[in-house]
């Protein structure tokens, strides 16, 4: 017998036939092939990975609270639960406003001039990247203090300490309570005497940037 004629090449060869016609789906998991379950423009696969829910349409939510709503994260390739994806000291949502010909969201340092974009005065206006949008950023947008010593991640390097490390000196006083530029006001208060209406409001012990009470703008792109 002749393997063209065997039943097993027959049934083979009636499969392919219906596939290439499309007459036969061959199934999968879902999710598998990185769909869109919810349609909100975001793939489960990028869903998941980042802690949301694939099956519910949530593209303007904004758990991190930096200006950039969750489909602006997917688009831009930052973090939805990080507001500073690039460690950078610049909000992810302030950096997409500003745009990438001045600061990349996901580039500490855009221009490579040894200087993180959050330190750059991209305006030329005598204020930094980093402090631009902190009179009108609510309370709950405060930056990150990874290390809690009461000093935002943003204003660390600016006193000359590290923002993972709460006594960069080990000399036993954690860094917000040390007076980095002897001006008679500890780090974590420094920006507190600008009239910030934050102070000990936030979840990080407000450390820096004088941020006032306001309304967030939120940034899809």
């Amino acid at each position: 017998m002749s393997l063209l004629s065997t039943p097993a090449f027959k049934l083979l060869s009636a499969t392919s036939t219906l596939a290439v016609a499309g007459l036969l789906t061959l199934s999968s998991p879902a999710g598998a092939s990185g769909g869109d379950s919810d349609h909100d423009g975001m793939p489960n696969r990028w869903e998941v990975s980042h802690q949301l829910n694939p099956n519910r349409a949530n593209a303007r939510g904004n758990a991190d609270h930096d200006g950039l709503r969750n489909l602006g994260e997917y688009r831009h390739g930052t973090d939805p639960r990080d507001e500073d994806s690039d460690d950078d000291g610049d909000d992810d949502g302030d950096e997409v406003h500003d745009g990438a010909h001045s600061t990349d969201p996901t580039d500490p340092d855009t221009d490579n001039d040894g200087t993180p974009d959050g330190d750059e005065d991209a305006d030329h206006d005598g204020t930094d990247n980093e402090d631009e949008d902190d009179a009108d950023e609510s309370c709950v947008a405060d930056d990150d203090d990874a290390d809690h010593d009461g000093v935002d991640n943003e204003d660390e390097n600016e006193d000359g300490t590290s923002a993972d490390d709460s006594d960069s000196d080990d000399d036993g006083t954690d860094d917000g309570a040390e007076d980095s530029d002897d001006d008679g006001t500890d780090n974590a208060s420094e920006d507190d005497e600008q009239g910030d209406d934050c102070q000990g409001d936030d979840d990080q012990g407000d450390g820096g940037g004088d941020d006032r009470s306001g309304l967030v703008t939120y940034v899809v792109r």
